[in-house]
């Protein structure tokens, strides 16, 4: 019982990037004010991110940096009690830099983009019933994206990007050993990793100013190497958690393909719909290899079994002056984590997405945009198969932004 006991807090430990609830969808504030929507337009250069292939048909070489602090509020009420336990108060800070040049005279574009897709930063607490799955996490996964983005003819673009990934993650959570005080043993687990991938759209603006798009983001591969493994544990079991014990471990990062719509409703609002399939079932299992083994600690592979996730995003874009634009968007996702996988990293399940924004240009050359970001996660009751926590997750996510862009 205890070897199950002690495997199962490490076989799930590194889902830093997996799950819908890790899958940060705050990567440009004027698609943040639309719900995440925006492909099929040609907005700024947070085009660099939503469509490579739209890029090439922006006025104006930019640069813009923007951050959306983000709250994570999930509770908690394990099976058969009426305590609520709920995650400390985290700040976590998705950020997305970009800058596009190319001389105007031409066909072409370059773009860099610099943005964080996958992160996340929770905090349940030493004390908490689901101590032995969790106690915190945080973790950060950067995208750097240089991109070219070219006009094939007056109405069609294509674009693509080269993707490189820094993964970086520290993973805490309690040992179900004890201390002669009584206090648990307690599991540090910490790394980083990179993997490679690329990111490539078609934008295509008809006769009537209809826009269309079609963008595909690669899976990346993340592999994480000499990850550290530390564990504090009575003197009795330190044999069996052996001090400087490093792992190695793949976490597939999923692809997605989005499919855009841009409706001009009139000269001053344009609509805009996208529709994401996220190929999550790459994630089939999770395995560890251990650089020393002992009987309690030894090489693993875990199922997870994903399924596909998909999400919809409606916005619209209101130019109300010349210097001033409104927004504001709604959308659903669907969780691609099945029942018996829902864990406290990321307690997932389908979302509500509800969105605004505003942009201000005092002058042509600057601009500021801000965003607020809200999702209702519904509440799931579920008991995890590895680590059989049972009880009802409710999560609420809260992400206002604010980006500085400079044009030229």
């Amino acid at each position: 019982m205890m070897k199950k006991l002690l495997l199962s807090v490490l076989l799930s430990a590194p889902l830093w990037v997996l799950g819908q609830g890790f899958q940060v969808n705050l990567q440009g504030q004027k698609q943040i004010g639309m719900a995440g929507a925006g492909s099929a337009l040609a907005l700024d250069e947070a085009s660099v991110f939503f469509n490579p292939g739209a890029v090439s048909f922006l006025e104006k070489n930019s640069i813009s940096a923007g951050v959306n602090p983000l709250l994570f509020k999930s509770a908690f009420q394990q099976s058969g009690s009426n305590i609520t336990e709920n995650v400390k108060n985290k700040i976590a800070p998705p950020f997305e830099a970009y800058a596009v040049w190319g001389p105007k005279s031409n066909k072409w574009k370059l773009g860099l983009g610099v943005y964080t897709p996958f992160g996340g930063l929770v905090d349940w607490g030493n004390e908490w019933s689901g101590r032995y799955a969790l106690t915190s996490l945080n973790l950060k996964a950067i995208y750097f994206q240089p991109t070219l983005s070219v006009k094939i003819t007056d109405r069609i673009g294509i674009g693509a990007g080269f993707v490189y990934n820094h993964g970086d993650v520290n993973l805490q959570r309690a040992l179900p050993v004890n201390y002669p005080d009584g206090r648990s043993g307690h599991a540090t687990l910490e790394g980083t990793g990179s993997g490679y991938g690329w990111n490539a759209g078609l934008y295509i603006n008809t006769l009537s100013n209809i826009t269309f798009a079609v963008v595909h983001k690669s899976k990346v591969v993340t592999k994480l190497n000499d990850g550290t493994a530390t564990f504090d544990v009575p003197e009795s079991l330190r044999s069996s958690f052996p001090a400087g014990n490093t792992f190695n471990a793949e976490l597939p990062l999923p692809s997605t393909t989005t499919l855009g719509i841009g409706i001009p409703l009139s000269q001053s609002t344009t609509l805009a719909f996208d529709a994401s399939w996220v190929q999550w079932r790459v994630y089939e299992e999770l395995a560890f290899d251990y650089a020393v083994n002992t009987p309690v600690l030894a090489d693993t592979r875990s199922a997870r079994n994903y399924r596909d996730g998909s999400s919809f995003k409606l916005g619209v874009n209101h130019k109300a002056s010349e210097k001033l634009a409104l927004r504001a968007g709604i959308g659903y996702a669907f969780s691609p984590v099945q029942d018996g996988y829902v864990t406290p990293e990321a307690p997932d399940a389908d979302r509500y997405i509800l969105s605004a924004g505003v942009g201000y240009a005092p002058t042509s050359r600057f601009e500021v945009n801000a965003s607020f970001f809200f999702e209702d996660v519904k509440s799931r009751k579920q008991k995890n198969i590895e680590t059989g926590l049972d009880g009802t997750f409710k999560t609420l996510v809260y992400a206002p932004g604010l980006s500085l862009t400079y044009k030229w």
